[in-house]
């Protein structure tokens, strides 16, 4: 009898095993069952730490016959990409699609469906040698990033911060990242002449890092990433200083007026015509929450979450 027992049990695991499989492996969430073949994704440099991680996550625990391409050649520049004959698969970006970039999918006959990902806040970063600026105002960050104030040297800003030039740094025009401080924040007024603008967020790190004087702008997830390099400054809208994190960026938070949703955009028809563009836009919305609260972001609320993957499920039909 004991010998019957001893047999039973990997017996019955095994049959329950089996079971399993016939039910479905991998795949399951997006009800696909094994896949073959690529996914293509460009865009946003803010976004590619999120969509990276899912990227990942994909290929080595849902489909490892897809392979999924991530690259970030900036929220514009990713468009360029994606609005194209044999186009992108996604665009990340760091803003809502423009009415001249919906105008060129209709012309090329692109259904285009948008889908937040999670929210970013934009942090303003500091030197960690700079002791004076690590709180300012929202006015005084206005202040700084344009050129109409004059605001030359950090004793322009404020009295008793040192007579020492500012030097600011930011992402360039092919970044949402940009397009959103220079439209939303700063309200399109002219950014200062000699702002050192980048296209790689690294180089920005680097480049504030080591300059005691210097100041700049990015995504939160960067700063996150590279906090033992950098300082974030806790801005002031009015209530006392606020500092960014995944608890106060939110867009009805108190790090609001700094806040912003962060996307993807998928091609429809790639959806509809490769099965694994389709299961992957599922398996990221079903996983969005949990890696951007990974990579620095703050996760979108179950009720986004749900409106997307019923949008997307329904193309299934």
């Amino acid at each position: 009898m004991k010998l019957v027992k001893k047999i039973g049990l990997p017996i019955i695991l095994i049959t329950m095993m089996a079971v399993l499989a016939a039910c479905g492996g991998k795949g399951d969430k997006g009800g696909a069952g094994d896949l073959e073949g690529s996914v293509v994704i460009d865009g946003s440099g803010t976004v590619f730490p999120l969509m990276a991680k899912v990227a990942e996550n994909y290929m080595t625990n849902e489909q490892e016959g897809v392979s999924v391409e991530v690259s970030r050649a900036g929220t514009s520049a990713g468009f360029k990409k994606f609005l194209a004959k044999n186009g992108t698969d996604f665009n990340n970006a760091s803003r809502s699609i423009k009415n001249e970039e919906k105008a060129e999918a209709d012309k090329l006959g692109i259904e285009v469906q948008e889908l937040k990902v999670a929210l970013d806040g934009i942090t303003i970063v500091i030197n960690k040698d700079n002791k004076w600026a690590k709180e300012l105002t929202q006015q005084e960050v206005i202040d700084i990033f344009t050129a109409e104030k004059g605001k030359k040297n950090w004793s322009d800003v404020r009295p008793g911060f040192p007579n020492e030039p500012i030097k600011t740094y930011g992402p360039n025009e092919n970044h949402g990242t940009y397009e959103f401080m220079f439209e939303k924040i700063l309200e399109e007024q002219e950014l200062p002449g000699g702002i050192n603008l980048q296209q790689d967020y690294s180089t920005l790190v680097d480049l504030v890092s080591k300059d005691k004087n210097a100041i700049g702008f990015f995504g939160f997830g960067y700063y996150e990433n590279n906090k033992d390099k950098l300082t974030a400054v806790k801005i002031d809208f009015g209530k006392g200083p606020v500092e960014p994190s995944l608890e106060t960026i939110k867009e009805d938070g108190d790090y609001a007026a700094f806040t912003r949703p962060v996307f993807t955009y998928l091609n429809v028809n790639h959806a509809k015509e490769k099965p694994e563009v389709l299961d992957y836009a599922i398996y990221l919305m079903e996983n969005a929450q949990d890696v951007a609260k990974e990579t620095g972001f703050a996760p979108l609320s179950d009720e986004d979450k749900q409106t997307s993957l019923e949008t997307l499920k329904a193309m299934k039909k």
